[in-house]
């Protein structure tokens, strides 16, 4: 019965050391193996053996980590008060470093991070904020990197994400947009037409060359209107033109064909008093002989 007793312990004794003993470090991992407090080795990732009570295995992840990083008031150079958000990503490349240089990586880079948004941010204006995020993440990226890399950390991506402007702001923005589209608009309108009275005058010039081209457009306006079944009949001004010379020259006709009969009574009667002397004379002779 003793034996039996002894036989378990041992066994549980050894199942417990196994168990003690045993580490599996995955794939995205390393651990830093710490021995009597010092660091001794790296294990890479699969299954590896320590010391019990010993040593100690600290595993570190190597993936990268999103931070988000909180909402930062923060006041431009053209002394404007923004509100900017950003999130970062960074891994960890020397796992030794990351856990024996400080404490907690994440917390002490979140605060990097703030701290770094808010100074680079406040050394631009307002519209380069808004217009060239991408030189204020190179720059907020750049400054990280020279902090934490003594800390084993490599930061692979800034960007900014949010920027809450104040509604003064907001409003004076909108009214500077619309006149923005308000003037592209009457430079657009003003090109339509300095192009168009260039081609009516290319135009113009043609129908000189060829008066008749003219009377076929006016033709083409006619046939244009009449294609919706108007009742209203639109005359061009050439045409309304040529009508009232016409009816001036009618007029004309009529006016000289009214005066012919009036000019051959007078010639007759002038003939008539001519001829009546002579028919005086002519008697007085006949009386004489």
């Amino acid at each position: 019965m003793v034996p039996t007793l002894v036989v378990v312990a041992v066994v549980l004794v050894v199942v417990l050391v196994a168990a003690m003993a045993i580490r599996i470090v995955t794939q995205y991992e390393k651990g830093v193996l710490f021995r009597l407090g010092r660091v001794v080795a790296v294990r890479e990732p699969g299954l590896t053996l320590i010391i019990p009570v010993v040593d100690r295995l600290q595993k570190v992840s190597l993936r990268i980590v999103t931070l988000p990083i909180q909402s930062q008031g923060i006041i431009t150079k053209d002394n404007v008060s923004v509100d900017v958000s950003a999130v970062a990503y960074f891994r960890v490349v020397d796992a030794v470093k990351s856990v024996v240089a400080i404490e907690n990586v994440i917390a002490a880079i979140d605060q990097i991070a703030q701290t770094t948004l808010r100074k680079v941010v406040g050394q631009h204006s307002l519209d380069e904020i808004l217009a060239e995020t991408d030189v204020i993440n190179a720059g907020i990226r750049e400054i990280l990197d020279v902090t934490t890399v003594a800390w084993g950390i490599e930061v692979t991506l800034v960007e900014l994400k949010d920027i809450q402007l104040p509604e003064t702001m907001k409003r004076a923005m909108a009214k500077q947009a619309e006149a923005e589209r308000e003037k592209r608009a009457k430079i657009i309108a003003a090109e339509g037409e300095s192009q168009a009275a260039a081609a009516l005058g290319d135009a113009s010039d043609t129908m000189m060359a060829h008066p008749l081209a003219l009377q076929l457009r006016n033709l083409q306006t006619l046939l244009e209107l009449g294609v919706d079944k108007n009742t209203t009949v639109v005359f061009p001004a050439p045409l309304m033109s040529t009508i009232s010379e016409l009816g001036a020259f009618l007029a004309q006709e009529t006016a000289k064909a009214e005066t012919l009969p009036s000019v051959a009574a007078a010639a007759q009667s002038i003939a008539d008093a001519a001829a009546r002397p002579l028919v005086g004379a002519g008697r007085k002779a006949g009386a004489v002989k």
